[in-house]
């Protein structure tokens, strides 16, 4: 029985949704806009987790946690930082509730527990980390400061979608601060090749490595670099941005160190950040019609065991079995689940880890036993074969390496059929509405034009390639002079 879901072609948002649910990896909850993340859901964020503290452990920096609320006096002080995200604020007035009075178990603001200042739930966490800085820097032998911190946030959006857009999301935040301009640059581009090698190499999907135009950029930001994905839809997400703050928190925050030659100079700074939208990448890029399709580096376990029996001594003789298999395959480093409930028939544990995406499912039967062998299907193709149990392990191990490059190479070819190059402003808004994908056209840089062609078409320019080639040509809609196309597309 085939898992039922709504089709992509028929509804991409319902089909979305519906993957998200069904495969267990989260829910709506009681507070509006916010969500339950499921454990299963949970481990794959988990593996995400470990690979990127690693990666960011290994080039110097450590994690910290800083408080979830901000005076709102700290939250002011950069004032592109507070314009920025002063409509997306959750605000703290009070301290403490009171009975209403009526004996009836309601609670009431207490008006005499009114803060003496407002707190702000942080969206972001540059105000409170500079203030902290502060006193944490006073000379140059104190820097760099290379934190990062795993934390929630608080953005208080209106549409709302899980994994997407929430108004609460788990995220990782790096903060560091440094003695040069040139140090903060490269320590930003240095952080936009990590997410890119993460998310290329570790989720399979293939991102375009970019700066954002000024009207794009993250509040506060002197440069924002960007990775930029393709989903099947044709629309594109922005998977990660690391952005160059040059001294504007540093002035903001009067942050100054002693230099080698005795002067008093700002701190230059950056921030980087990845969320949980992730994994809602990762269900937009490679999965299917049938459920989620994971990546063997993502997937909680990259190995189902499902055994096949009738009666009480066929399930002793296929479990033992099955239990010496999957101990094989943890010795060699293989995540495994063996699937040992009762109560549930093969046909309906199949189906289950098809939603689920588990990259690999081993069937095993008492014929299997006899013939020593097993029968192993793969998610990303449904392909199956029969495998010898004494091959097994090795046979396993490069499968899952196959997977990892087949999905990779599969969303690689979609994202270049969907890049198109156009250069007149009808064949712009004919591609967007027939193909989507990602249009490369000339831009003259101004904010007027970019404006005007969001307005028209919800096309935003989602990056300024860095590999871009110097071409000069004519805008594609004002057509003044360009110095290099830009990738234009709907996002989400």
């Amino acid at each position: 029985m085939a898992n039922k879901i709504t089709p992509r072609k028929e509804d991409y948002s319902k089909w979305y949704n519906e993957i998200v649910v069904q495969a267990d990896l989260a829910e709506n909850s009681a507070v509006r806009g916010c969500m339950v993340i499921k454990p299963y859901g949970y481990a794959i964020w988990e593996k995400m987790q470990n690979e990127l503290d690693k990666m960011f452990k290994e080039t110097g920096h450590e994690n910290a946690y800083f408080p979830l609320f901000v005076p709102k006096s700290l939250f002011e002080a950069e004032e592109k930082n507070a314009e920025g995200f002063a409509k997306e604020c959750a605000v703290v007035t009070h301290y403490r509730l009171k009975n209403d009075g009526n004996n009836k178990g309601k609670l009431i603001v207490d008006p005499n527990a009114k803060l003496e200042e407002e707190l702000i739930v942080r969206p972001t966490s540059e105000a409170v980390i500079w203030n902290t800085y502060k006193s944490w820097i006073q000379s140059y032998r104190d820097l760099p400061i290379l934190i990062n911190q795993w934390a929630n946030v608080v953005r208080w959006e209106m549409r709302t979608r899980l994994f997407l857009r929430t108004a609460e999301f788990l995220w990782q935040e790096g903060h560091t601060a440094h003695t040069t301009k040139q140090e903060a640059l490269d320590e930003a581009k240095l952080m936009n090749k990590i997410y890119a090698n993460f998310v290329e190499n570790f989720m399979s999907i293939p991102v375009i490595q970019g700066t954002k135009s000024l009207s794009e950029r993250f509040a506060g930001a002197e440069e924002t670099f960007c990775i930029e994905a393709l989903m099947q839809d044709g629309k594109a997400l922005q998977a990660g941005t690391s952005h160059f703050l040059g001294q504007n928190f540093a002035k903001a925050f009067d942050v100054k160190f002693a230099s080698k030659n005795g002067g008093l100079e700002y701190v230059w700074a950056t921030s980087w950040g990845v969320s949980t939208r992730l994994i809602g990448a990762l269900i937009m890029t490679h999965s299917d019609d049938n459920g989620l399709v994971l990546p063997p580096n993502l997937a909680p376990y990259q190995v189902v065991i499902v055994p096949i029996y009738r009666g009480e001594e066929q399930m002793k003789e296929v479990l033992k079995v099955a239990e010496k298999i999957k101990s094989e395959l943890i010795n060699n480093n293989i995540r495994v689940k063996l699937d040992n409930r009762d109560n549930f028939k093969p046909g309906f544990k199949f189906n289950e880890y098809e939603l689920k995406g588990v990259p690999l499912r081993i069937a095993i039967g008492p014929k299997d036993i006899e013939n020593r062998n097993v029968e192993v299907a793969r998610r990303d193709d449904f392909s199956k074969n029969i495998v010898s149990q004494n091959e097994l392990p090795k046979y396993i191990k490069n499968q899952l390496i196959d997977i990892q490059k087949t999905l990779f190479d599969r969303a690689k070819k979609f994202q270049k059929d969907n890049i198109t190059t156009v250069d007149s402003f009808e064949d712009f808004k004919d591609v967007l509405n027939k193909k989507g994908g990602f249009i490369l056209a000339h831009w003259d840089g101004t904010e007027v034009t970019e404006n005007a062609i969001k307005n028209e078409t919800k096309a935003t320019i989602r990056c300024i390639p860095l590999e871009n080639k110097k071409e000069t040509g004519a805008c594609v809609y004002s057509g003044k002079p360009s110095k290099g196309r830009v990738f234009f597309a709907k996002a989400y």
